[in-house]
């Protein structure tokens, strides 16, 4: 057989790659210009420590390499015995982290011990414990402060490169239920209103109270003025179940919900004009709800006697008007009971759910792809992966527009084929070979059927490939019903050769 020749395959792959979307940016920018905080009068250097993070992602379109590594600074608090709690984005596909004494003169390795990605938050320790004693010998850890009230001053606290210590005080502003890290996973935040200047660039940094840890810086907006920082009921449930062993993680019910403001709307769901309530649209299939007995189309009035109004939004006894989720995500650990009042046409119902944190692993599209390599199969020259909301969001910051509508459909709604599939695989791309002739052109196409094989997972597509005897493979797109047919011979072939050219490894399915 005579030779086959290949294209440099690697550089054509650029062709299907979306734009690059925006890096992370530091909490604390470098060159900030505000007020000079004060100089903090009390020792504090004795409880924090630098957290210094070497991170390298998995490049999205060529899930065979990973991008080149990126280096991250914070400003840590120890809060127990060589113990120090940050948020999971300083930790997230690191592949080294270390901490450093405050006066830079000492250094040891450290790993997580607990990490959340859905609150932003991680509780690290020293990789050795013999050279953590020396590291945090005479350390004072911070107690966790009092939940803040509105009005309340909190301090947040930077070091100088030189290691001279700063406060710069603010003012709690407003506490709101938002997300800290990934989009739909909202958690109570504090909004801190403090002119900050920059101390030494860090991507996160402890908030005070007097004496006590009050939060944990996420960001900064020089413009407004404004910090968002993780609220203190947050990271005192955060750092107790996670100091406690098994950590179980924050909870939820699994439903998505509406308001009712609509007159038409309440109309419709028989609601009285001096009831609130919010709609249930969607019911997670498998989720706490689901177990329990929620239907879409219910309403959901209290949670344990705590009402909820028209807007989804209930009375805190120290914050106010609050989303009626911290009832859930602040109120509850994985495990408890909870009682739902609820409306099913017109009709009164008590329901008790057992809440539980949702299980990444369970979902269609997962949300995050944090210290996991992606699944991947290589096949003479036609990529597959699965789809996730990483995958989506390197599209760019429109990615909602700019995304295929076929993935996109398959993120917004799972539900249609969670039947079919346990992930969306799917034709990411094509590396012009001889085996691919005529498909260069084919890109982001769900895979239905390879080889007679339903295809729930790429574990299931790897299966379908290995165990066919057939001189050709078939593989069958949702899309437009089309099939597409590989030569056994050639792919084979091709395969060989790509090991030769740089893809160390053909496929993944973890």
């Amino acid at each position: 057989m005579r030779p086959l020749s290949i294209l440099p395959f690697l550089l054509m792959l650029a062709s299907c790659n979306p734009p690059e979307s925006k890096s992370a940016k530091p909490a604390v920018p470098a060159a900030e210009k505000a007020t000079a905080p004060a100089v903090v009068e009390w020792n504090v250097k004795s409880s924090v420590v630098r957290l210094n993070s070497t991170q390298q992602t998995w490049n999205p379109w060529q899930p065979w390499e990973k991008n080149p590594p990126v280096r991250r600074r914070a400003l840590a608090a120890i809060i127990g015995p060589q113990l120090v709690v940050t948020t999971s984005e300083l930790v997230a596909d690191a592949t080294y982290l270390e901490f450093e004494s405050a006066d830079g003169s000492r250094f040891t390795p450290a790993k997580v011990i607990a990490v959340d990605y859905e609150a932003n938050l991680a509780l690290l320790g020293p990789a050795s414990e013999t050279q953590g004693a020396e590291l945090f010998a005479n350390s004072l850890p911070f107690k966790v402060a009092a939940p803040a009230k509105i009005g309340d001053t909190l301090e947040v606290l930077q070091l100088e490169d030189n290691g001279l210590p700063l406060v710069t005080p603010g003012t709690l502003q407003s506490v709101d239920v938002s997300p800290n890290l990934l989009p739909g996973q909202s958690f109570l935040t504090y909004l801190l209103k403090a002119s900050m200047r920059s101390a030494s660039s860090s991507y996160t940094l402890p908030v005070l109270r007097g004496r006590e840890l009050a939060g944990v810086l996420l960001s900064y907006n020089s413009k407004d003025q404004v910090c968002d920082v993780v609220s203190t009921d947050i990271l005192a449930r955060f750092i107790t179940e996670a100091t406690q062993g098994t950590y179980g993680g924050f909870p939820g019910l699994g439903i998505s919900t509406a308001r009712t403001e609509d007159g038409s709307l309440r109309q419709w769901l028989k609601l009285a004009d001096d009831q609130g309530g919010i709609y249930i649209r969607n019911v997670r299939k498998g989720g706490a709800a689901d177990r329990a007995g929620v239907r879409e189309g219910d309403v959901l009035l209290a949670v344990d006697g705590q009402v909820i109004d028209r807007r989804g939004y209930y009375q805190h006894p120290n914050y106010g008007s609050l989303s009626w989720g911290h009832l859930i995500r602040g109120g509850k650990s994985s495990g408890d009971a909870t009682r739902l009042s609820l409306l099913r046409e017109g009709q009164p119902l008590e329901i008790e759910a057992k809440v539980e944190r949702e299980d990444e692993k369970t979902r269609l599209v997962p949300s995050h792809a944090f210290d996991k390599a992606p699944n991947y199969l290589v096949k003479g020259g036609l990529v597959f992966q699965e789809l996730s909301r990483p995958l989506l969001e390197s599209f760019g910051e429109e990615w909602r527009s700019r995304a295929p509508l076929n993935l996109l459909d398959a993120f917004t709604n799972p539900e249609n084929y969670e039947e079919s599939m346990d992930r969306v695989v799917f034709l990411s791309g094509v590396i012009p070979t001889p085996a691919t002739v005529g498909y260069e052109g084919l890109r982001n196409l769900i895979v239905r059927k390879a080889n007679g094989r339903e295809i729930r997972d790429m574990k299931t597509l790897i299966e379908a490939f290995d165990s066919n005897m057939a001189d050709l493979h078939s593989i069958e797109f949702a899309d437009e019903n089309l099939t597409v047919h590989l030569d056994d011979l050639i792919a084979t072939e091709v395969d060989t050769q790509l090991l030769k050219r740089g893809i160390n490894h053909l496929s993944r399915a973890e």
